[in-house]
């Protein structure tokens, strides 16, 4: 139950996220750590059992992509 709540905010965050670097136009640089290592981490931290600080950090990440987006 925990992992399907973790994946649907994954996808939330991060689909908001994407949107949000293509309007903006950011460097590809700031693209690919937006978009690949973030999702890449938060999941590296959910494998090694560190769901709690997994989910700390989607909702920081969640709550940010919602003030970004004006």
């Amino acid at each position: 139950m925990w992992t399907l709540i973790f994946i649907i905010g994954m996808i939330w965050v991060f689909g908001k996220l994407f949107i949000v670097g293509i309007k903006a136009a950011w460097s590809i640089s700031k693209f690919i750590v937006t978009v690949i290592l973030l999702p890449l981490v938060l999941i590296g931290l959910a494998i090694k059992g560190m769901m709690i600080l997994a989910f700390i950090a989607l909702i920081v990440l969640g709550i940010a992509a919602m003030c970004d987006t004006v």
